[in-house]
């Protein structure tokens, strides 16, 4: 794409440079995350997921925002090590809105324990 027909393409709210990538085998290293990823533009950054939880994610930070676009139109659903990977725009508010209703449950967890009410199961 040239940089004219990319200065008046109009791209979804939901595009930005920052990729969110699920369903990595956990083996997998950060020079083969690199090799995958560079084919569709310069990368920024990678950072990969090593916790229990996280481990098989990765966030992907492209200098360009055509570039991650590119690169989810042909990565999701790129087959490595036979995991099929899922790249996902990632979405801040989709990240606090988890984190507020993990705070919120802590929260409501703290008051039954302070009040002496137990958790009645539905």
């Amino acid at each position: 794409m040239s940089a004219n027909a990319r200065a008046n393409a109009r791209l979804p709210p939901e595009v930005n440079r920052v990729l969110f990538v699920r369903n990595l085998p956990f083996k997998i290293t950060s020079e083969e995350m690199y090799d995958i990823f560079k084919k569709f533009g310069a990368i920024r950054q990678i950072r990969m997921g090593t916790a229990a939880d996280t481990r098989g994610t990765a966030y992907v930070v492209y200098e360009d925002i055509y570039d991650a676009k590119n690169a989810v139109d042909h990565l999701s659903g790129f087959n490595v090590c036979n995991r099929y990977l899922i790249v996902l725009y990632f979405q801040q508010n989709k990240q606090t809105k988890k984190m507020d209703l993990k705070k919120q449950q802590e929260e409501l967890d703290a008051m039954r324990a302070k009040y002496g009410v137990e958790k009645k199961d539905k």
